[in-house]
């Protein structure tokens, strides 16, 4: 795959819209929305603007107007409509649209205008609760789906990184006030997402504790080192695509073994988890189902 893609099948602009691609279709013909290319084999391919205009339909969509009105709108009444919507500052799946926008067309400036428009009247933390992790799980399946490249969901991760280590640095010149325990961050071997594992440097660091960041490709035994020189230890790793499916549940054996105990802790998240077996964990090793758990006991 090309790694800028500015033609679209109509089940891509199903994956990066949300609208079923039956009710696309129906929309093209009975309201003229969409004014597809065809191949020779009559198969629709759609541009870069019919995938923008397709976005701005479906929000107002959600917001309540029918396909039959909205099909009336001239483009110009199209973007005034979203406009109004966006200025009554309530509209976060138009955010989640314009950072897709963003990432589609590698535009860097819409990124930055996007997140401080929500900057407005919003936290870092609630712009990442909100906005960010929505809009990186959906990537995560367009990337699934092969509607965006590699290179799409490397530059919109990119840039949210830059957020996060901005506002990290921000907090992290405060002196730890809280002491009882010490976190230790890291990702397994040939785990490649950080972006989870950073935002959650930022969340502990907001609390008061003690980060040490380590981040990729951290063997078990090289963790076993910070025993010597802390006590009561968090060991805190993300695991999105390591270790995987048939080895996670003795990965994280060996995690437990060399590393809790003593009053040290392993924490786990990330996808892959959902396939540990529960029953066979000890207690000092906690699995959590999302960032807001985890944060929840910290």
């Amino acid at each position: 795959m090309n790694s800028v893609k500015n033609i679209f099948s109509i089940k891509d602009l199903e994956n990066l819209s949300g609208i079923k691609a039956h009710t696309i279709r129906i929309w093209e013909k009975r309201y003229n929305v969409l004014q597809p290319m065809r191949t020779d084999t009559n198969i629709r391919l759609y541009s870069l603007s019919s995938l923008q205009k397709l976005l701005n339909i479906a929000l107002l969509h959600d917001y309540g107007y029918k396909i039959s009105k909205i099909s009336t709108f001239s483009e110009e009444k199209l973007v005034e409509m979203i406009r109004d919507i966006i200025s009554k500052k309530n509209a976060k799946n138009h955010a989640v649209n314009a950072f897709k926008m963003a990432m589609m067309n590698f535009d860097q400036e819409l990124f930055t205008n996007t997140y401080n428009w929500l900057l407005e009247d919003r936290t870092f933390k609630e712009v990442f609760h909100q906005v960010f992790i929505p809009l990186m799980e959906e990537i995560g399946l367009l990337w699934q789906t092969d509607t965006i490249s590699p290179a799409h969901e490397h530059f919109i991760s990119c840039l949210i990184i830059k957020k996060i280590l901005f506002n990290t640095e921000e907090v992290a010149n405060e002196k730890p006030i809280n002491t009882d325990k010490v976190f230790v961050l890291s990702l397994p071997l040939n785990e490649i997402h950080e972006l989870g594992l950073m935002y959650l440097h930022y969340e502990i660091v907001l609390k008061g504790y003690k980060v040490i960041y380590l981040g990729e490709n951290m063997p078990v035994e090289n963790l076993k080192d910070l025993k010597k020189h802390f006590n009561s230890i968090v060991f805190l790793s993300y695991f999105t695509i390591q270790p995987e499916r048939n080895s996670i549940n003795e990965y994280v054996q060996i995690m437990s073994s060399e590393l809790s105990g003593d009053g040290s802790e392993v924490w786990l998240i990330g996808r892959m988890t959902e396939y540990i077996d529960q029953g066979a964990i000890v207690s000092d090793v906690k699995v959590f189902s999302s960032i807001s758990d985890l944060v929840g006991n910290i």
